[in-house]
């Protein structure tokens, strides 16, 4: 059993990167829990003891920062303004040319198109420390929590605070690009990966502690199933596949061969829940915002705030889950172009078997993918569901650390790691492997 570990740290250079990995990570779980300037640490940690949460997206954005956005550090904002600004440069790629022109531009157009989007993080960065020190300040931030979190409410040390996230969040950036220069793996969804996985701890233990430990074994059990589906279907894909014809360039013979064109059946990801998510937020706070000088809300913001709000309601989960199906589709449809497949194959003087090149394997394509994206989209929408039922059923929050995007990522990133890992012992071994 620890021989293919002991494999892995036989190779200086692959050792190198896993403990150059593995030190980045140990810093930004420290950063996790250095405080921002002017917050009240103190009254923070008596918050958070108390069960407050702030509910809705921010409950994603906490997640994926480790528990730092509630507990107000300096990396609160952790990786969700550069993932947010990745999703909308690949929105925004539909309907502007230029970013368009630049994705067909091959390794300098993604270069180009990579700086834009640390631009746009930068950008929404500053928009997030802004709305989280504002709901720090005004005491929105920790729900029911009536303590003061910010020790002044002076415009210099709502600046201050708000630099400090937006620098935190440049750094976790430039952590996660690090890691994928010089480590292993994907540095962004280790990131979120190390965040999660920290998560799990205290999630399980206060499962055991108020439900008890019947239902902590449950939990258990039920996770252990959730991660054997979940790599289940992560790993299927549809295969079809392409022969090449032969061509003849300057005096050498070119394709002739066949190979696979994989379509995964989850090819959104997590993209979907974060649509999801930040979508079901943007009503709650639109009703925090309508509250009358006398406390009481018009009825539109009582009903949201009754059947849009929180987890446990019927309405609730059927608006979350064709939400998450819409947005599978939409995705999908934006990130896998059966036209631009199509034509490279034709290009290339490929074909599918059975279909001519051009329009018949684009047709293809896109039949192929619209209904292993339908089955895609209903396994991300009850998986996403997990949560919320355990909300019902064992009153646990919604961040129950077995479902939803938690365990896609964790799975995911697991997979791809070790995939990684795998590849390049084998590289290193490769004379060893023949022998």
């Amino acid at each position: 059993m620890l021989e293919p570990i002991k494999r892995v740290f036989q190779s200086p250079d692959l050792r190198k990167k896993i403990l150059f990995t593995l030190a980045i990570l140990t810093l930004y779980r420290l950063g996790s829990f250095i405080p921002a300037p002017g917050i009240n640490a103190a009254n923070v940690q008596q918050c958070l003891d108390g069960g407050s949460t702030s509910g809705g997206v921010y409950d994603l954005v906490n997640m994926f920062s480790g528990g730092a956005l509630l507990s107000v550090s300096i990396l609160a904002l952790g990786v969700m303004p550069y993932i947010t600004a990745s999703i909308l440069m690949q929105l925004l790629r539909v309907i502007v040319p230029r970013l368009q022109e630049l994705h067909k531009e091959g390794p300098s157009g993604a270069a180009v198109t990579t700086q834009y989007t640390r631009y746009l993080a930068v950008g929404l960065a500053a928009v997030n420390a802004t709305t989280v020190v504002t709901m720090a300040r005004n005491g929105t931030l920790m729900g029911g929590c009536a303590l003061p979190i910010v020790r002044n409410e002076s415009f210099i040390t709502a600046l201050v605070m708000i630099i400090a996230l937006t620098a935190g969040a440049m750094l976790v950036m430039w952590m996660g690009e690090k890691i994928t220069e010089h480590g292993v793996g994907n540095g962004l969804s280790l990131l979120i990966f190390t965040s999660i996985a920290a998560g799990f701890p205290t999630a399980l233990g206060a499962i055991g502690q108020t439900q008890g430990w019947t239902v902590f074994a449950a939990v258990i059990a039920i996770g252990l199933v959730t991660m054997m589906l979940v790599v289940l279907v992560e790993q299927s894909q549809r295969r079809l596949k392409v022969v090449y014809s032969k061509r003849v360039v300057a005096g050498k013979t070119y394709g002739g061969n066949a190979t696979f064109l994989p379509i995964k059946v989850n090819m959104a990801g997590i993209v979907p829940v974060i649509f999801t998510s930040a979508m079901l937020a943007l009503p709650g706070m639109a009703a925090q915002f309508s509250t009358r000088d006398d406390g009481t809300m018009p009825e539109w913001a009582v009903w949201i705030t009754r059947y849009l709000t929180v987890g446990d309601h019927p309405i609730y989960m059927a608006v979350y889950f064709l939400l998450i199906v819409g947005f599978t589709f939409f995705y999908v449809s934006i990130t896998f172009e059966p036209d631009e497949i199509a034509e490279n194959m034709r290009k290339y003087g490929g074909f599918i078997p059975g279909y001519r090149a051009g329009k018949q394997t684009r047709d293809l394509l896109a039949y192929v993918s619209n209904r292993i994206t339908a089955f895609g989209a209903i396994y991300i929408g009850f998986l996403s569901l997990i949560p919320l039922i355990a909300l019902v059923l064992i009153n646990a929050n919604q961040n129950f650390p077995f479902g939803g995007a938690a365990i896609l990522i964790v799975v995911g990133v697991g997979l791809d790691t070790i995939k990684q890992i795998s590849s390049q012992v084998e590289q290193r071994n490769y004379g060893s492997l023949l022998r």
